[in-house]
């Protein structure tokens, strides 16, 4: 098939769809190997940058969308939607970097991490596509766990989980996720008080008087 031809069918199948687009979807109906079209979808993008074009089309895990330019939104949305525009609270963006970071997570997890009731944040969350119930965990109580969603890699701009910014502080374990005892463990290191100067140096003389006396 010629290339130009492919990057018609291509471009008509994103916009038609109107969702992400599985490779292996676009291998189907083309009839052409992943490297080739992937390497044709890559010069559209390229194509649309050039071009200046108010269109874009993202990667998302192992799909592509046709959508608009995210600097173009606050032209688009009034007209989309009338809703209020969703805003994000620090509150919200701290879970969502947990649950981001740590797939799986429980809302007690969560909990024991910022150290405050996250029911309304994690809530919020769900109500605005970011997040989703990823399966009760296998332990007492069938904890519900959680994950972030296709829309969360959209909205900020991700082809996947992999593609996050490092975190160099936190261990991270064979799965890439963050080792949450540490961070507990971490914290429980910081609340400890230290013992104060006298109380040790009382301990002190008391040892010191007992080795006198056992002489």
């Amino acid at each position: 098939m010629e290339i130009e031809k492919a990057k018609a069918i291509i471009e008509a199948i994103l916009f038609a769809c109107g969702r992400e687009v599985g490779i292996k979807e676009l291998v189907s109906a083309l009839e052409m190997n992943e490297e080739d079209i992937i390497s044709i979808i890559e010069k559209m993008k390229q194509e649309y940058e050039e071009q200046n074009s108010g269109i874009e089309i993202i990667h998302v895990n192992d799909a592509y969308q046709m959508c608009t330019k995210k600097e173009y939104y606050e032209y688009i949305y009034p007209i989309l939607d009338k809703r209020s525009k969703p805003n994000l609270s620090n509150a919200a963006l701290e879970t969502l970097a947990i649950i981001a970071y740590n797939p799986g997570v429980t809302r007690a997890e969560i909990e024991s991490i910022r150290g405050v009731n996250s029911d309304a944040t994690i809530y919020k969350l769900l109500e605005y596509n970011l997040i989703e119930e990823a399966g009760k965990l296998d332990a007492p109580g069938r904890p519900m766990t959680y994950k972030t969603t296709l829309n969360f890699l959209k909205m900020f701009g991700y082809a996947s989980l992999e593609n996050l910014p490092d975190l160099p502080r936190y261990k991270m374990d064979e799965n890439q996720q963050i080792v949450i005892d540490d961070i507990l463990e971490e914290k429980e290191q910081e609340n400890e008080a230290p013992v104060p100067e006298r109380e040790e140096e009382a301990d002190t003389q008391k040892e010191e008087m007992k080795d006198e006396g056992e002489k």
